[in-house]
């Protein structure tokens, strides 16, 4: 049997689906336990495997990409100890590639995306290559060359506000000479070398207190504490790479920032250099890796940026990163353990996801004793049984993926694990649907673990966000019978009573509880679809169903046409960039439902569930309108084009509707352009859109 999973290009579509499904709601665990809780419960080798087979999928099926997809993320909501800062310009995360052949794809992309690099292969692509630290990405703003506040990565829109605790470092340059922008906002990534981690580690031992498993974690605990005094007594550091906010440009290349950096007085890593091939860049990643046991610093991989910063901006970013630039990883290190037991666990949309107990062992440093084992296709592919040894790796303090099982060490009459076809927790059958990977418990609402899981999500940090509802006031709370759906967490004071007899409750902490649900009874609607739990509605697929329906009404109005086949309704929610019949079946399901039906009368009764509203962006011409692009373009590439319109709030539709405002064609244009002329759409020329968006 096959240690693998199945080759991309033997997926069917119904297959692709439900693997992309499952892997946007694993890696979205993974990532709230990283960037949010400084706690990461996978390895970055699992992790950077987890996101490579998303993105071969995305890859080979287009067509299935979905809204929440990790390819579209970044980071985690902030946590609620710290003030909230909202980034000028997003704190995005980076893509990975781990070897030549895919760092050559990334170079030909950039190649194909700006259209002097497709016309001629002899201009030069300078790359600037520099060592991935493994720390915590921050940014410093400075005014008038003077500093003024720092923020963590946070969600990559919004981070935590640690000024108080970045003031205590001591190599940090708090004001700017020279040429020094009216606002700049410098990013890096804060360490803590490997000679302060032994010795922090001396200290905490000798103490009695938390010994901490590695720089990384070290770094992140230190910067993060409440009581600044405790930052100050660790000596962290930054190496500065990137910007956020400019007022105005410093320099015109990634390497002229860098040299800005150091006359600023910031640390730049000594290792970063410029390379002009893919050669060059490969070089450097060797000497880089050669290097990476005697630096003093952890590093784990090697980052390509393109130099030139007009460039840089024509790219753009896709989701959650930029297109100019891209991470080299290094291997994930590997150990042998024994599997246990195999323990199944079932989440808020029925799934039972299987996670393997391990012998504990030690991989780098760190003890670790789980893996997920992802659903019933992974355990069978690998065959992998309970008294199995196994290959495992990781690459940090964090669960660790099964690579292989060590068959030579398996024991005589081991038995093939059997899945469940009943569910654990309710006793109800745990069936799959055609084509999904994903057995599910069929009890619905009388399973508890599911009815617990969704009530977590529904007041998790990145829907209705209810200060201090945490995970144990949930199952209390419901176990008691205080609520029985999410509507009832808004008629908690009416069991004020009840509240303030608890064990562990006084006063301060009811009114508290209390006061932070009344704060939520006005929410936006994209959190609010979101909070729902509806299969395959990630966050940003919830966004995208709010900017296209703008209110509650309106989305459940065509929910409801959307049922009769042949529908404008169900054309329009096919037609929605990424939405899918698989999508848009989920969606007309829940709003359909008898019970959801009576849950959203009742959550509409209790709160007030604003309409969308888009950025404002008045100076767009195209912002709202819905373009379709099609034929060859000539002046920019059909990717750039795309890019552009949506950085200008444009919707970028794949085929003509009668709700196209624009079509954009191209010589070859063909079937679009004709549907256009019969809908009546405006139909425009390359010359005449970039004269529209002021590019002509």
């Amino acid at each position: 049997m096959s240690n693998e999973p199945l080759p991309v290009d033997q997926l069917t579509d119904m297959e692709a689906s439900a693997e992309l499904k499952d892997l946007a709601t694993e890696i979205n665990a993974h990532d709230k336990a990283y960037y949010q809780d400084d706690a990461p419960s996978i390895s970055d080798g699992e992790y950077d495997a987890l996101r490579q087979r998303n993105q071969d999928l995305e890859a080979a099926f287009p067509h299935l990409i979905r809204k929440d997809s990790p390819s579209k993320r970044v980071g985690a909501t902030p946590t609620s100890g710290f003030s909230k800062v909202a980034h000028a310009r997003p704190m995005l995360s980076l893509g990975n590639v781990f070897s030549e052949e895919e760092l050559a794809d990334f170079l030909t992309g950039v190649r194909r995306f700006l259209k002097e690099l497709t016309d001629d292969p002899s201009i030069p692509l300078d790359m600037v290559a520099e060592p991935k630290i493994d720390g915590l990405s921050i940014s410093l703003r400075y005014e008038k060359g003077k500093f003024i506040s720092a923020a963590t990565r946070g969600d990559g829109a919004v981070g935590e506000d640690v000024t108080a605790n970045v003031k205590t470092f001591k190599e940090l340059p708090f004001e700017l000479k020279g040429n020094v922008p009216e606002v700049v906002e410098v990013r890096g990534e804060v360490y803590l070398a490997k000679s302060d981690f032994a010795e922090l580690n001396k200290r905490q031992e000798k103490a009695d207190d938390k010994v901490f498993a590695n720089p990384r974690n070290a770094a992140a605990g230190s910067l993060r504490q409440l009581d600044i005094s405790i930052t100050a007594s660790r000596p962290l550091k930054m190496f500065a790479y990137a910007w956020g906010e400019l007022s105005e440009p410093v320099g015109d290349t990634q390497w002229a920032f860098f040299e800005q950096l150091k006359a600023w007085g910031f640390q730049v890593n000594p290792l970063t250099k410029v390379c002009n091939d893919l050669a060059g860049l490969m070089a450097a990643y060797t000497e880089i890796a050669e290097q990476r046991a005697s630096l003093d610093y952890d590093i784990d991989g090697v980052v390509y940026k393109v130099n030139r910063l007009d460039w840089q901006e024509r790219l753009g970013f896709v989701s959650r990163a930029p297109r100019w630039a891209t991470a080299h990883k290094f291997p994930a290190e590997k150990a042998q353990t024994v599997i246990n037991d195999i323990d199944i666990q079932v989440g808020r949309t029925g799934s039972l996801t299987p996670v393997a107990k391990l012998e504990p062992v030690t991989v780098g440093g760190v003890v670790v004793s789980n893996a997920t084992l992802h659903n019933e296709d992974e355990i069978a592919r690998k065959d992998i049984r309970v008294g199995d040894t196994v290959v495992i790796q990781r690459a940090g303090d964090v669960i660790p993926q099964v690579v292989e099982v060590v068959l030579e060490k398996r024991a005589k009459g081991s038995k093939a694990f059997k899945y469940p076809i009943k569910c654990p927790i309710c006793g109800s059958d745990a069936v799959r649907d055609e084509g999904e990977a994903v057995r599910r418990c069929t009890g619905g609402s009388i399973c508890e673990a599911q009815i617990v899981e969704r009530f977590r999500h529904f007041v998790s940090r990145g829907a209705f966000d209810i200060e201090g509802f945490g995970s144990k006031h949930v199952e209390a709370f419901f176990d008691e019978g205080l609520i029985k759906t999410a509507a009832d967490i808004f008629r908690l004071n009416e069991h004020e009573n009840d509240l303030r007899g608890r064990e562990g409750w006084g006063d301060k902490s009811v009114d508290k509880l209390l006061a932070a649900i009344e704060l939520r009874r006005t929410v936006p609607l994209d959190r609010f679809i979101f909070a729902l739990g509806i299969r395959q509605i990630g966050q940003a697929n919830a966004r995208l169903l709010a900017k296209q329906y703008i209110s509650i009404g309106a989305l459940r109005q065509a929910m409801q046409e959307a049922t009769v086949i042949g529908s404008d309704a169900l054309s329009d929610l096919n037609n929605i960039d990424g939405v899918g019949p698989s999508v848009a079946k989920d969606l007309i399901s829940f709003f359909n439902e008898e019970n959801n039906q009576a849950l959203l009368d009742d959550f509409e009764a209790q709160l007030t569930i604003e309409d969308f509203e888009a950025p404002d962006d008045s100076g767009s011409p195209i912002v709202g309108k819905t373009i379709v692009f099609t034929g060859t373009l000539e002046t920019v590439t059909r990717g750039e084009a795309k890019a552009k319109a949506e950085q200008l709030g444009a919707k970028v539709a794949g085929s003509v509707s009668k709700k196209t405002d624009l079509v954009v064609a191209g010589p070859g244009a063909g079937s679009k352009a004709k549907k256009a002329e019969e809908l009546g759409v405006r139909l425009l020329s390359e010359e005449e859109w970039l004269e529209l968006i002021g590019e002509g």
